[in-house]
């Protein structure tokens, strides 16, 4: 019975690792958040943020949006210093002054939006994008003057208007002075209306609350992609109130465009092309 009291030889461990033979994948693959797939992270991003296998359209930041838009990606941006003067001190879970200047730092915007002018399909006009990853894409007193300077430039210039919105909505911290937002902003929109140049909104997911009821739905044309959550309240609150279960896909894009609310969904790769073939229906 040797066998059984003999002492196992202890393992040895592995030798160190020089890097040389190492592969380092991390980063390279994402997963789809609809179809669970695992993508090469370089395919994805050749096609415009959109799963090759399911068509899901991941969201993209307000500086992808521009340099897809604009021939070349190049554009000339506006209003890039301006920032929220703080009138009344205003304090969140910190002084809201504060958040701002961490949030500008962690990501690099100047706020929630990007507004730029340039050539589309060799066309000038201005484009505004608004960026989830400031604050939820929250609209605040500095997103409501850099879209009303790009209509003010639209007007000067007698050229389209693009907004493209991704947003929680109207941003909290700013209380009273971001809802007043909604007024300028559509009453902004209407002079652009009565000078008869376009404007084209395109919903992306998710745009809801105050954007939503404000400029995201005033547009001559009103375009989402697929599968874009579009709203004013959210659908749980929704459901909580009225105490009804809603019905499946409610208001996802899809359903918006079935119930008349919406003009069409294009998707990521052909809405250059569509939002091009408008601007030449309304301006020939």
């Amino acid at each position: 019975m040797a066998w059984f009291t003999r002492q196992k030889p202890p393992i040895e461990e592995a030798p160190p690792d020089d890097g040389e033979k190492s592969v380092r994948t991390e980063g390279l693959w994402q997963k789809c958040d609809s179809c669970g797939q695992i993508i090469w992270r370089k395919t994805v991003e050749e096609n415009l943020q959109v799963c090759p296998k399911c068509g899901h359209h991941f969201r993209i930041g307000a500086l992808d949006r521009l340099q897809q838009l604009f021939d070349g990606g190049e554009y000339t941006e506006h209003d890039a210093g301006l920032r929220w003067s703080d009138p009344v001190g205003l304090i969140d879970s910190k002084a809201y002054a504060k958040k701002l200047d961490e949030t500008r730092n962690a990501t690099g915007l100047p706020d929630a939006v990007v507004c730029g002018s340039g050539l589309f399909d060799n066309r000038r006009v201005q484009i505004c994008a608004l960026d989830l990853k400031f604050i939820g894409g929250s609209m605040g007193a500095v997103v409501g003057e850099k879209i009303t300077r790009a209509i003010e430039r639209c007007l000067a210039e007698r050229t389209p208007l693009i907004i493209v919105s991704a947003s929680g909505g109207a941003r909290m911290q700013e209380g009273a002075i971001s809802l007043m937002q909604l007024a300028k902003l559509s009453a902004a929109l209407m002079q652009l209306d009565e000078a008869r140049l376009p404007y084209i909104s395109i919903l992306t997911d998710p745009t809801t609350g105050g954007v939503t009821a404000s400029f995201a739905m005033l547009g001559d044309l009103n375009i989402a992609e697929p599968g874009a959550l579009i709203g004013f309240a959210g659908p749980r609150v929704i459901e909580q109130t009225i105490r009804q279960k809603l019905p499946d896909g409610f208001q996802r894009s899809e359903f918006l465009l079935e119930h008349g609310f919406l003009d069409a969904i294009v998707k990521r790769n052909d809405l250059k092309n569509y939002v091009s073939n408008a601007l030449n229906f309304f301006l020939g």
